[in-house]
């Protein structure tokens, strides 16, 4: 159960299909002026089936299947065209490339971008909101503290939320023998609670009698989870971690993570060694400094790991117990924001110190300050760190060059939703985002 409706990506994702389908035979039949008979439909249909997957890999990339994806018209628009301007470049290469579909695309092309852009902003604005019910579940929150108003106020002004709170219950001001008779069977059929709230033991035996009135519940943690994509780090306790985090072998997962790591880090690799000198030679004429940095920093299970790094700093690294300034060069700031800085470590994914996918290693000076001062910071050695990570997606206030307790502690949240939850999918999902945002040069 979660408070957005499972189905909505795998409804957008065949009416996608569709409109590129129909699309197809529409810009035949405009650009001939005529029925397109059957066989001239397939010889188009075989070559555009293939392109129509990638198109909709995409869409996927673009955030177009993101629960936000579907209801901002607001930025509907723009997302649209950006991947469509994809979508032109990777069919032109496709067929000037693969000449032997034994079609001529070139005076049909651009004509089916057109109305494939029309088609799916059609369908995307106005034929799923048609087809699918915006109808909301009626809900009670009980809990306290800022994280449940975070909550309620998230809630209350998304309309993709299949949910809607009519009322919240404040444990730390409501009498908690009041609290079954604020929730009515006849208007709610969803009641979240803080399970981890000691006031909750106290009204457990209410809560249980209104599961004979057909009332759901809800942990409060996996609505903020669901709706922040991160965990609330204040609501957690240590017997959250024992329900949540699991350190045993998930065989079939681990074996294909490190199958995609090796085959990925690899032929990255190597590629990359292309750009190797240029990169050095930058280097060098700024400042004659080092070309490469080693950096001891944390992994699993605590182990120190040394990764190596094409310097972007006018020291080798900062040293967070003592403080002090470190400065990003101008090559520094260029290399880092297309994280050419970090190719070096593709070798530390090869020999298996790091991962593609996990959370960002610290520095082994960084980690003795958070693990004193932020609960539980120790939690995320409990698997490899990796070059790119769900934080780096979607935590927008990175903590650089020195002490952020608030910035780490709030990273963090985002760290433990993906030990929570990962699995060979999420980290796909996270390497394919992570494309995204280097084309579009926003760094991670």
């Amino acid at each position: 159960m979660t408070v957005f409706n499972k189905k909505a990506p795998w409804i957008l994702l065949v009416g996608d299909i569709a409109a590129f389908l129909a699309s197809l035979w529409l810009t035949i039949f405009l650009r001939y002026m005529e029925i397109p008979d059957k066989d001239f439909v397939y010889a188009h249909l075989a070559p555009f089936s293939f392109l129509i997957i990638v198109w909709a890999l995409v869409f996927f990339i673009s955030g177009l299947y993101d629960k936000q994806g579907f209801v901002s018209r607001s930025r509907l628009l723009s997302s649209l065209f950006q991947s469509q301007v994809a979508n032109m470049l990777i069919a032109t290469a496709f067929f000037y490339f693969i000449p032997w579909y034994g079609i001529s695309p070139k005076t049909t092309l651009f004509l089916y971008l057109l109305v494939s852009l029309c088609l799916i902003l059609i369908w995307r604005v106005y034929g799923y909101f048609a087809l699918v019910p915006r109808s909301r579940e009626r809900a009670v929150i009980i809990g306290s503290g800022e994280e449940m108003q975070e909550i309620v106020r998230e809630v209350s002004k998304g309309t993709h939320y299949s949910i809607d709170f009519v009322s919240s219950v404040d444990l730390d001001t409501t009498p908690l023998s009041e609290v079954q008779n604020m929730i009515d069977p006849e208007e709610v059929s969803l009641v979240a609670v803080d399970l981890y709230n000691e006031k909750t033991q106290a009204i457990l035996p209410q809560l249980y009698n209104l599961l004979f009135s057909r009332i759901r519940f809800m942990s409060m943690d996996r609505v903020y989870e669901d709706v922040f994509d991160r965990v609330p780090l204040s609501l957690l306790k240590h017997n959250w971690f024992l329900e949540n985090v699991s350190t045993s072998p998930k065989f079939v997962y681990d074996i294909l993570k490190r199958l995609m790591d090796i085959s990925i880090a690899s032929i990255l690799g190597l590629i990359s060694l292309i750009i190797y000198p240029f990169v050095a030679l930058a280097i060098k004429l700024e400042d004659g400094g080092r070309v490469f940095i080693v950096q001891e920093r944390v992994g699993q299970n605590g182990k120190v790991v040394r990764i190596v790094k094409f310097r972007s700093m006018a020291r080798n690294e900062m040293n967070l117990a003592k403080g002090g300034e470190n400065r990003v060069t101008k090559v520094g700031a260029f290399i880092r924001k297309t994280r050419i800085d970090e190719l070096p470590q593709l070798w530390n994914v090869v020999r298996g110190d790091l991962s593609l996918i996990g959370p960002r290693p610290e520095l082994e000076s960084g980690v003795k300050l958070y693990e004193k001062m932020i609960p539980y910071y120790g939690i995320r050695h409990l698997i490899k760190p990796g070059l790119s990570g769900w934080a780096q997606l979607y935590h927008e206030n990175h903590p650089h060059h020195g002490e952020a307790i608030k910035e780490t502690r709030e990273k963090l949240s985002y760290d433990l939703y993906y030990i929570k939850n990962r699995s060979f999918l999420l980290d796909l999902t996270i390497a394919l985002k992570t494309i995204k945002e280097l084309v579009s040069r926003k760094g991670v």
